[in-house]
């Protein structure tokens, strides 16, 4: 198995662009004239959606001109919210070539090129000198990763000091076999969550101070059951994540309710300093 095109595959989606594009217009949106806010439905792959964003990134200290890294930058949604919110400049670097070719479109059709920059590349061999960034963050990603240590380590290699780490990952809270598919993986061979004590110590082996640590479990379960309850009622709408998740994408919610009603996972946000 190679690991990372695997999990590019798991994520491709083949006409990604076209598809967006559809649905945008049928959402009435005019594809040549769009905001960050037109994109909120589906370029923010991950629990909770744009809200889990900005609560994420709020209580940083964010200000213009900072130097940001966004691994597993996806569809590109966080890091334009950095850019058009803080006016921070922000690389964003994916495995799966799709997701860069559709960050970079979207950004440039919202007027934040200027701002925002994405790669093809893996969040275990970051192509950027040491030292690159004020702040790096991974929103839904590390379920992916199996090298935790090795993840923490790469980060830690392109912060300046005293750069923040903010994690936003789905984490094992307690033992129990996960239903698949889920979001991220098709099945257990490409899941790897780790429970926050792993993240911990990874982030300590690297000389990171741990600053902050939320479980948003009660978050993701209104959030995704407030979603199942849209579609009940409304129908999938135009423009939403099932573009990306694929036609299973209500057997894959479903299975991700399941884990979080059982107490299995959650959602947790850590915020993590590099030495200074």
């Amino acid at each position: 198995m190679n690991l990372d095109s695997d999990l590019a595959g798991h994520y491709a989606h083949g006409a990604l662009a076209q598809a967006i594009n559809q649905a945008l217009a049928a959402a009435g949106k005019d594809p040549d004239r769009l905001t960050p806010a037109d994109l909120a439905p589906v370029d923010e792959f991950h629990i909770g959606g744009g809200e889990a964003t900005a609560a994420l990134f709020a209580p940083l200290g964010l200000r213009a001109g900072m130097r940001w890294l966004d691994i597993g930058s996806g569809l590109g949604g966080p890091a334009r919210h950095l850019a058009a919110i803080y006016g921070c400049l922000v690389s964003g670097i994916d495995l799966t070539p799709e997701y860069v070719e559709v960050a970079s479109d979207l950004a440039r059709r919202v007027g934040l090129q200027g701002l925002v920059d994405f790669r093809q590349g893996s969040a275990l061999a970051l192509p950027f000198p040491d030292a690159s960034f004020d702040g790096a963050s991974l929103l839904h990603v590390g379920m992916n990763i199996p090298d935790k240590p090795a993840l923490s380590a790469g980060v830690r290699r392109v912060l300046r000091p005293g750069g923040i780490f903010a994690i936003y990952d789905v984490m094992r809270l307690a033992d129990g076999d996960l239903a698949f598919p889920l979001p991220w993986a098709a099945g257990p061979a490409t899941s790897f969550v780790a429970t926050p004590a792993d993240y911990r110590a990874a982030l300590a082996a690297s000389g990171f101070t741990i600053q902050a640590e939320r479980n948003r479990a009660a978050f993701a379960l209104e959030s995704l059951r407030a979603l199942q309850a849209r579609v009940a009622a409304e129908g999938r709408p135009a423009l939403g994540l099932h573009i990306l998740m694929g036609e299973n994408a209500r057997q894959k919610t479903g299975n991700l309710v399941q884990s979080l009603e059982r107490g299995l996972v959650a959602p947790m946000e850590i915020i993590a300093r590099a030495p200074d």
